[in-house]
């Protein structure tokens, strides 16, 4: 079992970066591929970027360019390197672990906004 606690989250205006966070305990957390996804009000939740326990990425296409997904399997930690945010990314973002089943952190919300 794997246990996930996202951070780095806040607010920003458009334009601006941050950078997120998800520390993993419980397991080995190289074996896992890592995955963010967000949920923004009156949405469904949708997958961001995932990174494989290999290091291949993949990243949706309204942030491609934008965000680079990351991962220290040394620190147990995976990152979101998100750079030119605008108002539409403004939404909870949540850490998954998937090894044929899957594990989810609690959030961290993002808001962009001037």
């Amino acid at each position: 079992q794997v246990q996930l606690v996202e951070s780095g989250g806040g607010l920003v205006q458009p334009g601006g970066s941050l950078r997120l966070s998800c520390a993993a305990s419980g397991s080995i957390f190289s074996i896992y591929a890592m995955n963010w996804y967000r949920q923004a009000p009156g949405k469904e939740r949708e997958l961001v970027a995932g990174i494989t326990s290999g290091g291949n990425t993949n990243y949706a296409d309204s942030v491609k360019g934008r965000f680079t997904i990351s991962r220290d399997n040394a620190k147990n930690t995976l990152y979101l390197q998100m750079n030119s945010l605008k108002p539409e990314d403004t939404a909870v973002y949540y850490c998954n672990a998937a090894h044929f089943v899957g594990y989810w952190g609690q959030g961290t919300q993002v808001t962009v906004s001037s």
